[in-house]
């Protein structure tokens, strides 16, 4: 699915070239056929022409128009396509119904700096209207707030102290409350946050996905693999994605708990986990495992086809830095 996603966010970047290069086509390698019916839709109202030709995807366009375009869902992924296209599109999309998360503000930010007349990031509605981009501007990326909850789930199931810098404690606040309702103390200022556990955490109070500012998806992987030891039973309910439990099966591997009833998910506590071979189908999934093997006794061992590099720089570096034993070896 990561191959897909960032098949897709090729397009609408490269879509940019279309109104100067008359015709334009781009052709993915034969991918796995998923519902893509909701990029074509985007792709479409724009101006473009989405066809598929055996395992190929083919877009072409020799002008795009803006409109108003409404998201059935808040999609992350799809508001930040959204306004790459319409950058490229003569006059103005107006795309309602938009995610919110931090991370649209920031492309907003980006794209302000090419010259892009934009607004609205952070609301529900954002306006773009299209326009040539500067060729280059310098741009600092905002801190990763998936990777800082991951990090700090980690320190909880294992116990001990960190302190991140630079990060903005209010874009992942709901991870903080969960940790903070397990029994981790936490002290935030306006750009670290300090965590302290003593490992022995208690479950918090029901975990429930929902787009930004509710509990990020991305994060409900490593909290449960956290909440793996916790005293009593943690219960999530996952709204954003289906699928999204496939690291639960692993986990039972290393002596967990965990019962799934279609989206919700139920972790009663376990005095110990024991490692064992595992592995990752997909990134949170895959960072999730290194957070349970990491308060797992003895060796675990996850087979990643690359899945957490994607969202990971040099994860194992900074894990070691904090005391973890962790190697990440090539495959033979």
């Amino acid at each position: 699915m990561g191959q897909l996603r960032f098949f897709f966010s090729g397009v609408f970047q490269h879509i940019q070239d279309f109104p100067q290069h008359v015709p334009r086509q781009i052709r993915t390698a034969p991918v796995k056929r998923q519902d893509f019916s909701f990029f074509y839709r985007l792709l479409r109202a724009l101006g473009a022409e989405v066809t598929e030709r055996g395992g190929d995807i083919i877009c072409r366009a020799h002008a795009l128009q803006g409109r108003r375009i409404l998201l059935p869902f808040p999609s992350v992924g799809a508001t930040e396509n959204a306004m790459l296209a319409a950058c490229a599109a003569a006059g103005e999309t107006v795309i309602c119904n938009a995610a919110r998360e931090p991370e649209i503000a920031d492309l907003q930010c980006y794209l302000r700096k090419l010259g892009a007349d934009i607004s609205g990031a952070g609301t529900s509605t954002v306006t773009i209207s299209g326009f040539r981009p500067r060729p280059f501007v310098e741009h600092t990326i905002m801190p990763d707030r998936i990777v800082a909850a991951t990090i700090l789930c980690a320190a909880a199931a294992c116990g001990g102290e960190v302190e991140l810098q630079d990060v903005d404690p209010a874009h992942f606040s709901t991870v903080l409350d969960s940790l903070s309702e397990a029994g981790c103390a936490i002290i935030k200022t306006a750009s670290t946050v300090r965590l302290t556990s003593t490992g022995r955490l208690t479950a918090p109070r029901p975990v429930v996905t929902q787009p930004y500012p509710g509990f990020p998806t991305d994060a409900q992987p490593p909290l449960m693999a956290a909440c793996l030891k916790a005293g009593g039973t943690t219960v999530f309910t996952e709204n954003i994605f289906t699928n999204r439990y496939r690291h639960a099966e692993e986990f039972r591997r290393l002596g967990a708990a965990v019962s799934i009833e279609g989206r919700v998910a139920y972790v009663t506590g376990v005095d110990r986990l024991t490692g064992a071979p595992l592995t990752a189908s997909d990134l949170r999934g895959g960072a999730a495992m290194i957070v349970a093997g990491l308060s797992a006794e003895g060796e675990t061992e996850i087979l990643d086809n690359g899945y957490i590099n994607r969202g990971y720089d040099r994860f194992d570096a900074c894990l070691s830095a904090l005391g973890a034993d962790v190697r990440c070896v090539p495959p033979q």
